[in-house]
């Protein structure tokens, strides 16, 4: 099993950066594909980024791509999201994910563990 604890969240102006970062325990963190979500008030989660056990492969949703930079760091358990030029829409409750096997995933029901959740609100 893989537990995992987010943080980093916060208050932002737009335009400035937030970095998140997700602990993981347990000793499957590097065999596990991450991905990070977020979710708004009666929306569904939303895939925002993911990346491949090794690191070397990253998918991005097209809302964030060239803003928001996803990496871990396997030698720490740690997952990251480096989130640039944030925007008010990017408020939301943001969540890191796991799955094992090989293949990155944009759906939420396709990983098995999930984070608590760190606020991002980001104003205008």
């Amino acid at each position: 099993q893989v537990q995992l604890v987010e943080s980093g969240g916060g208050l932002v102006q737009a335009g400035g950066s937030l970095k998140l970062s997700c602990a993981a325990s347990g000793r499957t963190f590097s065999s596990s594909v991450m991905g990070w979500f977020r979710r708004t008030p009666g929306a569904e989660r939303e895939f925002v980024a993911g990346i491949s056990r090794s690191g070397d492969n990253t998918y991005y949703a097209d809302s964030v791509k060239g803003r928001f930079t996803i990496s871990r760091d396997n030698a720490k358990n740690t997952a990251y999201l480096q989130m640039n030029s944030l925007k008010p829409e990017d408020t939301a409750v943001y969540y890191c994910a796991a799955r094992g096997g090989f293949r990155l995933a944009t759906r939420a029901y396709d990983y098995d563990y999930w984070g608590q959740g760190t606020q991002v609100s980001v104003s205008s």
